[in-house]
């Protein structure tokens, strides 16, 4: 008996050791993937944050000179009667030539927000209350375009490290998509659900990590696989004056979080972005340049 029991015993033991081992390996292979999350960011940021603020401060120069050429314009005198006809030419030119600087500007001013340098300040937030803030703020613009808005809470509080206005930006952003996704003709049923929920990531029926899931739902005209396969790619856009820069920035924001981004979609169901946080507190860094 004293044998089986010992024999047990080691049974017990080497069970153990062989789920701790299991443990570890999935938890380097986490790590694993997001140290190259990480090092793809910085290669990013390194790369192109410089040449877009080499590119930003001429661009001002030549906003500032359409300006004053404007302005001067305005005061020449008008003594010949073909004058007015040529001014109004130059004055045509000059607008299209400042409005052409200052999409330019834009451009810029997300490509520097998605490549350059990104710093988390991570403190303990309920995420739910995130989630309700951002429900009230964009409450009437909704309503202004007859969606109907609201937020499903999951129970209690559920606190995790974020950077409070990052993790607000990234929501924001997929809000005003699923807004103006659900503006297209034919959508006649129109509701923006702001959901959170619990979830744990298993392995082999163990919890590996705690996280918290936030969806962004909306009944829009949805995406086929090939709009959804290159979502997440930079300058890709299905709107007209997009940069397609908002959802790759939107994605980054996450990913510096340690969490991950997925969107559920077909075409004529909706689509469903599930964003994905751990509940522990990840080492602070900087994602970038």
């Amino acid at each position: 008996m004293f044998a089986l029991g010992a024999i047990a015993g080691g049974l017990a033991v080497a069970v153990a050791a062989r789920w701790q081992v299991r443990r570890s390996i999935v938890r380097a292979r986490l790590a694993e993937r997001r140290a190259k999350a990480a090092e793809r960011l910085a290669e990013i940021g390194a790369m192109t944050g410089g040449l877009a603020h080499e590119i930003k401060n001429p661009l001002s120069t030549i906003g500032l000179n359409a300006q004053l050429l404007a302005e001067a314009l305005d005061e020449l005198p008008t003594d010949r009667p073909a004058e007015p006809e040529a001014r109004g030419r130059l004055v045509k030119r000059l607008a299209a030539l400042r409005r052409e600087v200052e999409r330019l500007r834009g451009i810029l001013t997300d490509f520097l927000a998605y490549a350059g340098e990104m710093r988390l300040d991570l403190q303990s937030h309920d995420v739910n209350t995130i989630v309700e803030e951002l429900a009230d703020f964009l409450l009437p613009q909704a309503e202004s375009q007859s969606i109907r808005l609201r937020a499903e809470l999951a129970p209690g509080p559920l606190t995790a490290p974020v950077d409070v206005g990052l993790l607000k930006q990234a929501i924001l952003n997929l809000m005003l998509n699923a807004i103006q996704a659900m503006a297209a003709e034919g959508v006649t049923h129109r509701e923006l659900i702001l959901r959170t929920e619990r979830f744990d990531e298993k392995l082999m029926g163990q919890t590996v990590e705690r996280c918290v899931r936030i969806h962004v739902i909306d009944t829009g005209p949805g995406m086929t696989p090939e709009v959804k396969s290159r979502l997440f790619t930079p300058y890709f856009t299905t709107k007209a004056g997009g940069t397609g820069l908002g959802l790759p920035t939107t994605r980054r924001i996450i990913e510096s979080h340690l969490g991950r981004i997925e969107p559920i979609s077909e075409p004529g169901r909706g689509t469903d972005f599930v964003i994905t946080l751990p509940i522990e507190q990840p080492a602070p860094r900087v994602a970038g340049a």
